[in-house]
This record gives C-alpha cells, sequence and structure tokens, in this order.
C-alpha cells in the first residue's frame, strides 16, 4: 500500500480576518511574501489544489501555477452572516451566534452548519485515502479544521485556531495521522 500525504495550507490573511468578520470573496493582503521561494517549498511530483475563493487561488498560486480548483475544498457557506462582524452579531443576534458555537448541526445564518461542513470535508478526505501522492490544497481555516476533526474524531471544533498560511500535515498509511512540522533552519523541503 503506497501512502497518500495531504498538506492543508490556509490562505493568506484577509481584511474580513484582520476586522474579525465572516468572509466575502476577496483578495488577500498584499503581502511581501517572495512567491518563487514558495514554488520550491514542495518536491514535486505533487498535485497542488485549492478552494474556489480568490483568496485561495491567490495564495496557491505562491506554491506554483498548475494548480486545480477543488470544489470540496470552498469555504463555508456562512448564508446572511457574510461579511457580517463578530461583534455585530453579538450585539444584534447573541442567542443565534451562541447556538451557532455550542451546536455544531445549527445553522442560524441559513448557510451551511459545521456537521455539514465536516461531513462534505469527511468524504473528501476519504476520496484522498485511495489516492497515493502528495497532495498540497490552499483551503480555509474551517476547511482545515474539519480536517483535523475527522482525523482526531474529536468534538473540539472550535477550540482550534488556524493561523494564514498556517501549513498543517495529514498522512494516510492505513489511517489518517497528523504531523506538525517544524522550521528548517537548514532550508531543505517538505
Amino acid at each position: 500500500m503506497q501512502a497518500s500525504r495531504l498538506t492543508l495550507i490556509c490562505h493568506a490573511r484577509t481584511v474580513s480576518q484582520k476586522l474579525a468578520r465572516f468572509p466575502t470573496n476577496e483578495p488577500v493582503e498584499e503581502s511581501a511574501v517572495a512567491s518563487d521561494s514558495l514554488a520550491t517549498r514542495f518536491e514535486t511530483p505533487r498535485r497542488l489544489i485549492c478552494g474556489p475563493e480568490l483568496r485561495t487561488r491567490q495564495t496557491a498560486e505562491w506554491f506554483g501555477h498548475d494548480l486545480q480548483i477543488e470544489e470540496a475544498l470552498r469555504d463555508c457557506d456562512w448564508g446572511r452572516w457574510q461579511g457580517q462582524s463578530i461583534k455585530d452579531l453579538q450585539r444584534e443576534e447573541p442567542e443565534a451566534l451562541q447556538a451557532w458555537l455550542e451546536d455544531s448541526g445549527a445553522a442560524p445564518h441559513g448557510g451551511e452548519s459545521v456537521v455539514q461542513l465536516r461531513e462534505r470535508v469527511a468524504a473528501w478526505l476519504a476520496t484522498l485515502q485511495a489516492t497515493p501522492g502528495h497532495v498540497v490544497a490552499v483551503t480555509h481555516p474551517f476547511i482545515i479544521r474539519a480536517a483535523l476533526m475527522q482525523v482526531m474524531q474529536g468534538q473540539a471544533f472550535h477550540s482550534i485556531d488556524v493561523e494564514p498560511l498556517a501549513v498543517v500535515e495529514l498522512s494516510f498509511y492505513g489511517r489518517w495521522r497528523l504531523r506538525l512540522s517544524g522550521i528548517d533552519l537548514e532550508g531543505n523541503r517538505s
């Protein structure tokens, strides 16, 4: 059995993230990241995929131009909360926000619940189990959380913070395992 390797990369920071707002289809902030150095970060052959949103496509292009859009990596459907700030929701819809935070099946915003998101990501991960090789996926914090919860099979979804450009590696060889990479001071590739 050959191993499957999945590297999850969170898209770069957006204005909505800085302002604690639910995302829109927005670009990443201007960044001084040297895209040519990121393009060589992962050995080839590897498959580069990303969610369909502008912020994931822009970030994925820093890692190569051979990217493929993967619908399963799209961000959570935030319904009417799209673009809303957390502060506004705390003031205007505190019960709805609390219900969403406490009940993973709740979708008071009219979009996708955490349960639905986790099911979508679990189905996508299942397809990768039979696909040997390295997949580098640029996606969203909630997709990364859902993938980690599937691997961890836990209930701590809202306890995981995924920072912009965070990298999470999962490998499958009979079962999924989480690998947290350290900083390579000698400049070797992953």
